[in-house]
């Protein structure tokens, strides 16, 4: 069942909305490159979803999201490779049931400590993002890549 929401986009002007999402997703990705996991998932819904191409399965919920994203986390401190993401180009488009629908490019930079960034993915990111508890969270994400389009 869907997350009452506390804070009904039809409240909002689509100009407020679109800078609560220009927000939420600079605090997202701040924490996703951080490796800061428990935090990064409570900015999904308790049944969050994760889609993306290097996934078998898609993630569902924060425990098996706090548990993909601590492996990756250590893996790429291990490897000392910097992730960086970069959510841009928002679409961002409410619905009538008060969720939004938010397409965008997401561009991934990394670099190995020592050396030069450089552009490691191009995406398109398509999340249904819902308000809980008087916050943005992301109920469904599915990540594209250009590479494999």
């Amino acid at each position: 069942m869907p997350a009452q929401l506390d804070l009904p986009t039809a409240d909002l002007t689509f100009e407020r909305l679109y800078v609560e999402v220009q927000q939420f997703y600079a605090r997202h990705m701040h924490l996703l490159d951080a490796g800061a996991a428990h935090e990064w998932a409570q900015t999904f819904t308790e049944d969050g979803t994760f889609e993306a191409p290097t996934l078998d399965e898609p993630t569902r919920g924060r425990a098996e999201l706090i548990a993909a994203m601590s492996r990756t986390a250590a893996e790429l401190a291990a490897a000392g490779d910097v992730r960086r993401h970069w959510h841009g180009m928002l679409d961002v488009r409410p619905g009538a049931d008060g969720t939004i629908a938010v397409r965008c490019y997401a561009l991934v930079f990394s670099t190995l400590l020592g050396g030069a960034p450089r552009l490691y993915r191009t995406c398109v990111c398509e999340d249904v993002l819902v308000f809980e508890d008087g916050q943005l969270r992301v109920r469904s994400r599915r990540v594209t890549r250009d590479d494999l389009a």
